[in-house]
């Protein structure tokens, strides 16, 4: 369990407020050991406190990365991508899914007392859109199509947790198991003319021909 910055108090996974010295922690960077500050502040504004972002340089032990974090609320705003290749580059690759473990991180990790509202692109201000990463890892973030995501406070390490338990290749075997229900059904729905299917050697005109020799069989019977 972490512990609170100031007092050393436990810290519960579900909140970064603690119960009791009510210091604020930055749940994410406490599972980050290398990190830079840039001196300069970030053109652009945290959605919650309307302050300029601080750009933080991350090294993964797979690369650097620079993003943006609000040093209030302790926010975080990842380019198109990014996220995804912080996950690749500072976890190690799970070759097991561990279904009780999976459950057990989103239930201590979710946030029961954050209101939902919809917040603006730090970068357009444009309202973004909330979207479950990865399509069930329990995180929901803001995300902007051209701009990047917005992860609050506590969901990067969620995310990091989540995938080492094998979450990310849960995601990616429902994914390929819907393509492959996807690609039956439309073969289900190809049509299918009298006298069978054609073989497959036809060539497109043999298979006109066909098809209107048929028709015109039926028209002048």
């Amino acid at each position: 369990m972490a512990q609170c910055i100031n007092c050393s108090a436990p810290l519960p996974a579900d909140t970064c407020r603690c119960s009791y010295c009510g210091t604020r922690n930055d749940m994410d960077f406490s599972a980050v050991n290398r990190f830079t500050f840039d001196h300069q502040p970030s053109r652009r504004q945290c959605p919650d406190c309307s302050i300029p972002l601080q750009t933080v340089r991350l090294d993964s032990g797979g690369g650097i990365f620079a993003i943006e974090r609000c040093e209030r609320c302790f926010g975080l705003f990842f380019d198109v991508g990014e996220v995804q290749a912080f996950l690749e580059a500072s976890t190690s690759p799970a070759f097991s899914i561990n279904i009780r473990e999976i459950a057990n991180i989103n239930e201590e990790r979710a946030k029961r007392e954050r209101q939902v509202r919809y917040k603006q692109c730090p970068e357009c201000g444009v309202l973004m859109n909330r979207v479950n990463f990865a399509a069930m890892s329990g995180v929901v973030v803001d995300q902007c199509k051209v701009h990047g995501m917005w992860l609050d406070n506590g969901e990067l390490i969620h995310l990091m947790e989540w995938k080492k338990s094998g979450g990310q290749l849960l995601a990616e075997k429902k994914e390929k198991m819907a393509q492959q229900e996807r690609h039956r059904e439309s073969q289900q729905s190809v049509p299918r003319y009298y006298g069978g299917d054609y073989p497959e050697e036809s060539s497109s005109n043999d298979v006109i021909s066909r098809v209107c020799s048929i028709l015109l069989d039926s028209l002048f019977r």
